[in-house]
């Protein structure tokens, strides 16, 4: 597949299809069901609707892309677990025993797992993914995690992880990730990108008590304050606080929202990733589902920016892609109940007198 540059694939997102749109909300008002009865259902399928540009959506084939990377904040003392278990994650993914390993054999969903950036060496194998950005980032408090061209390269690899996916026949593109770290870069990205304070967007991550959440929330500010990114700039901002998996994960969504597909992110990390990828280009918000809400709390806030609505709200906080998985069996049910119910004519049914339904169609 020819490689496109960052600049082409911001140039070729395209804002949803309108017309698929009003077709679609026409025709969920015809189906044989009280209107609004399937609740979030509908919704989620009148963006299926606008993402695939026909009023009947059946998305084929699921894809969770795993990226994986190494954070320099983790010297800090910003998390409990030693740096060393990001690596050893990456080869339970290649394993097949992680929590996303287990629930996408059971989904029948694809894993691409990506090394963006892992500090410790892993052993070549054939289905890892090398971007090779580096051995980690540089610790943030110090100055920018990473430069403008790691930034880039990752951002771009993960742009071609999608196109990837897609031509493989993959219609939902899913993201996770995995680092030791990844919640304070992510914090200080959100607190970024949404103009609200790290003690808003700083949460407990692997399970910090109250003082080592305080020690972690003022390691975020003093990232802002040494690093001064620039919000106006979404790269900036991957650059000054990012990981090298957060990168690849936003090349991910731009890469997905290009090809038109659903790109289902999962949490915190994906939720800072999707913020970047809007901050380049808000079209690809039209490309997202939200698979479920973070209990880290700085993940309310960056949905909130974003204007996205979980599909679900379960407590959970792992990462990997896991609410990702759960949310794409929830988004093909929507598919399947817009494009394979009947309509009421169809069915012999009697429908409400269409006076009375005018105003809830709309």
């Amino acid at each position: 597949m020819e490689r496109l540059t960052l600049g082409q694939v911001l140039a070729g997102i395209a804002p949803a299809d309108a017309d698929a749109i009003e077709r679609a909300m026409d025709r969920q008002a015809q189906l044989t069901k009280p209107l609004g009865s399937l609740g979030r259902l509908e919704s989620l399928s009148v963006q299926l609707a606008g993402i695939f540009g026909t009023e009947r959506p059946s998305p084929q084939g699921k894809t969770v892309i795993v990226a994986a990377g190494d954070h320099g904040v983790v010297a800090q003392g910003v998390t409990g677990y030693p740096q060393e278990v990001t690596a050893q994650m990456v080869l339970n993914f290649l394993g097949g025993g992680a929590a996303i390993s287990a629930m996408a054999r059971k989904a029948g969903v694809k894993l691409v797992i990506v090394d963006a950036g892992v500090a410790s060496d892993l052993p070549e194998h054939p289905s890892l993914h090398v971007v090779g950005a580096g051995k980690g980032t540089a610790d943030m408090i110090l100055g920018p995690a990473m430069t403008r061209e790691q930034a880039e390269l990752c951002v771009n690899a993960g742009i071609a992880l999608a196109l990837e996916a897609a031509e493989a026949g993959s219609d939902m593109i899913g993201t996770g990730d995995m680092g030791i770290g990844n919640t304070t870069a992510s914090s200080a990205i959100v607190a970024t990108l949404t103009g609200r304070s790290p003690l808003e967007t700083t949460g407990k991550g692997t399970g910090r008590n109250a003082k080592e959440l305080e020690h972690k929330t003022a390691i975020v500010e003093r990232a802002l304050a040494v690093n001064q990114p620039d919000r106006s700039d979404g790269l900036d901002v991957l650059t000054k606080l990012g990981g090298f998996e957060i990168g690849v994960l936003a090349g991910v969504i731009l890469g997905g929202a290009y090809v038109k597909r659903a790109v289902v992110v999962d949490g915190f990390i994906s939720g800072a990733a999707a913020l970047i990828a809007g901050s380049l280009c808000s079209h690809v918000y039209d490309y997202v589902i939200a698979s479920h809400q973070s209990a880290e709390k700085g993940h309310k806030l960056a949905l909130s920016h974003m204007k996205l609505k979980p599909v679900l709200d379960l407590g959970m906080r792992l990462g990997e892609g896991t609410g990702g998985v759960l949310a794409m069996g929830i988004v093909e049910a929507a598919a399947a109940c817009l494009s394979d119910m009947a309509t009421f004519a169809e069915a012999g049914v009697s429908d409400k007198d269409p006076e009375v339904v005018t105003e809830e169609v709309r």
